[in-house]
């Protein structure tokens, strides 16, 4: 194994005639495992060290799952995606899949490995935005943002009240507990904060579930993190509806940016795919155009609740029956 070569799988979902994983292969990436300290100055370190990365450009990749072998090859960014049917029934949970970086000779340069999350057919799935929406970010105002990621670790970023709760609560909701339902969090933060997100998640005892994340970024282009485009988030929203088409969604997101704009564009075409949409209200200076969006989005016959703390979201799911 080439220990400068590192391979990085992150969580994929699907079902049996559409599955998908993603991930990155780098020819050199920082020692990034953290540590949680209350030091600015250690977080800040840690923080640069996500930035500092070289991507291995066009190198083939090889993943296997279970008795499977699907051939490809990174993008400039050294990013990679596999698309597959599978070859026989996969059960709803998770499951593991293993990328290799091949050399032009075929020879194992390194390995990583990452799990793929197929949901029962039955069960609902929640795509949820996470800036703002689960973390509290200040995402709108890029000084206060990046002063939470700065001096902010893993173990000290805050989750707003009770979204744990809820989300937990969701999970679970008409399912069994070795089942839960999926969740997916889309965000504008790159593939670069992916273990500080996922690390953040755990902590705070959110729901398992799979990232989509933004293109990478290096560390000169560090002050533009989370800035991506309407469309960008919007691709990665309906992917996730194209790859189930018979489940029923839920959205969560909030009035810093435009989830209520990209939802409610979704619910107008989808209407009989979106059970709710859930809008944090963070700007209250936007509360009357967010009602409009999401009076559009009750028209459709799909539940809708602004709420300004998750309390008032968990009492709506309850009368809506998504948790019993």
């Amino acid at each position: 194994m080439n220990k400068s070569v590192s391979v990085k799988v992150y969580h994929g979902y699907g079902h049996a005639h559409n599955l998908v994983v993603y991930g990155h292969v780098f020819k050199r990436k920082a020692n990034t495992r953290q540590v949680y300290s209350n030091n600015i100055f250690v977080n800040i370190a840690h923080l640069l060290k996500l930035f500092i990365l070289k991507p291995y450009a066009f190198v083939e990749v090889r993943l296997r799952f279970f008795d499977q072998i699907i051939y490809n090859r990174t993008e400039g960014d050294g990013f990679f995606k596999f698309e597959w049917k599978a070859e026989h029934d996969i059960p709803a949970g998770w499951h593991d899949v293993k990328v290799e970086a091949l050399n032009e000779d075929g020879t194992i340069l390194n390995a990583g490995e990452g799990k793929i999350y197929v949901p029962h057919i039955t069960q609902y799935a929640f795509i949820s935005d996470v800036d703002d929406t689960v973390m509290v970010s200040h995402s709108a105002t890029i000084g206060r943002r990046l002063r939470e990621l700065f001096i902010k670790n893993p173990h000290t970023r805050k989750t707003f009240p009770d979204a744990a709760s809820h989300y937990q609560q969701l999970a679970l909701s008409h399912t069994e507990a070795e089942q839960p339902n999926p969740f997916f969090y889309v965000s504008s933060s790159e593939w670069n904060l992916y273990d500080y997100l996922l690390e953040t998640f755990k902590f705070n005892k959110l729901p398992d579930g799979a990232f989509l994340l933004n293109t990478l970024k290096r560390w000169k282009d560090l002050i533009k993190t989370g800035k991506t485009g309407h469309e960008g988030k919007l691709l990665r929203v309906m992917r996730i509806l194209d790859a189930f088409p018979n489940q029923k969604f839920v959205f969560f997101g909030d009035n810093s940016q435009q989830d209520p704009e990209i939802y409610s564009s979704i619910v107008e075409k989808y209407p009989k795919n979106i059970e709710a949409v859930y809008i944090r209200n963070i700007r209250p200076e936007k509360e009357a155009e967010t009602k409009e969006l999401l009076k559009r989005v009750e028209d459709k016959g799909v539940g809708a609740c602004l709420f300004n703390n998750s309390e008032e979201a968990i009492e709506h799911s309850k009368s809506i029956g998504l948790i019993l």
